[in-house]
């Protein structure tokens, strides 16, 4: 069964979606030496906040883990898998990769989405990485 969408729904869709770019754009801004994961969980839970909006991974249950997420984001940094968790420990370092996952339940409907910031000059390897 195809489920059609209205203009309205489909505006929030993509207001929703806007948010989680415009939060992901100032995170990358923000992202560099010095910086921990838990800076910018806290710059992101700000953001969410102030638009209004309900993080969409905060308080969701993981039955893996028999707990709920604590956190807005997901943060990894080089080679650790995805789905990392910020910690005020992990500090970013030049030639660090951090990707960067977040999602927000705006009027309704959710935007999710993910970047890979390059922390200041990174090797050839993980240049070609960004770029593929």
């Amino acid at each position: 069964m195809i489920v059609r969408k209205t203009s309205a729904e489909l505006e929030k869709m993509r207001c929703s979606g806007l948010l989680v770019w415009r939060i992901l754009e100032k995170l990358k801004e923000l992202a560099a030496e010095g910086v921990s994961t838990m800076d910018l969980e806290v710059a992101a839970e700000k953001m969410i906040s102030d638009a209004g909006a309900r993080p969409a991974f905060k308080g969701y249950f993981v039955p893996a883990a028999g707990e709920v997420y604590k956190f807005v984001l997901c943060t990894s940094v080089n080679d650790e898998i995805v789905h990392g968790m910020p910690n005020p420990k992990r500090i970013l370092k030049k030639g660090d990769i951090v990707s960067i996952d977040t999602g927000v339940k705006l009027d309704g409907y959710y935007g999710d989405s993910a970047i890979t910031v390059p922390i200041g000059d990174v090797s050839a390897e993980a240049a070609k990485l960004l770029d593929v």
